[in-house]
């Protein structure tokens, strides 16, 4: 489902995932540092990696050079990148900044084909973090990612806010057929025991 400009954002309530695997796989929007719990599918596309039972996008060709910087003027983002790893137990490290995003660096470099992946926190114990804002994107909204002294341009097709319990990771981190980016952070209701946002928002963006 995309959603239209100007509507609210597109909430999906799985009942729950079938044949799918608990693991944390990003610390986003959670306070105090509390990592982030996914659902993600038990099977990875055609040319996406399997790392640590997570599906991951197929990696760009190491001479292509890294993003460095992240402009949303819809939002007001304009941020340093840092570059993102798995842990030891697959999980995508969030930014040490709650002022910056990441990207997933051994994933699709953005404006490559597939899906890259860059993540931020949407707040901590202090206030709003850099992705604060995110739900709030549209479809046609304009997103920049700097590389290699260059800006490459994208513009957002769809926002959608996902439970973390009914992860489509297959629909979000699969392959495509060209250069798309896949901005994420947490939302939802807070659950304080798990220190834990309930949910995470996914904007869908293609390189224009």
């Amino acid at each position: 489902m995309v959603s239209t400009p100007g509507t609210a954002i597109r909430r999906h309530r799985a009942p729950g995932p079938v044949g799918a695997v608990l693991l944390a796989v990003v610390a986003v929007g959670a306070l105090a540092g509390a990592a982030s719990l996914l659902r993600v599918a038990a099977r990875p596309g055609p040319t996406a990696a399997w790392v640590a039972g997570v599906i991951v996008p197929a990696p760009s060709p190491s001479t292509v050079p890294p993003p460095t910087r992240l402009r949303i003027a819809a939002i007001g983002v304009d941020s340093a990148l840092a570059a993102l790893h798995l842990d030891v137990r697959g999980r995508l490290t969030a930014p040490s900044s709650f002022d910056q995003a990441g990207w997933y660096a051994e994933g699709t470099v953005p404006g490559e084909k597939g899906p890259a992946v860059i993540a931020g926190h949407v707040d901590s114990s202090h206030g709003k973090a850099v992705f604060y804002r995110l739900r709030q994107l549209r479809p046609g909204d304009r997103v920049e990612v700097q590389r290699g002294g260059a800006w490459v341009n994208f513009a957002v097709t769809a926002v959608h806010e996902y439970a973390k319990s009914a992860f489509p990771a297959a629909q979000v981190y699969g392959p495509t057929p060209d250069a798309q980016l896949r901005l994420i952070t947490c939302g939802g209701d807070f659950d304080r025991d798990a220190r834990s946002y309930e949910d995470n928002i996914v904007v869908s963006a293609v390189r224009t």
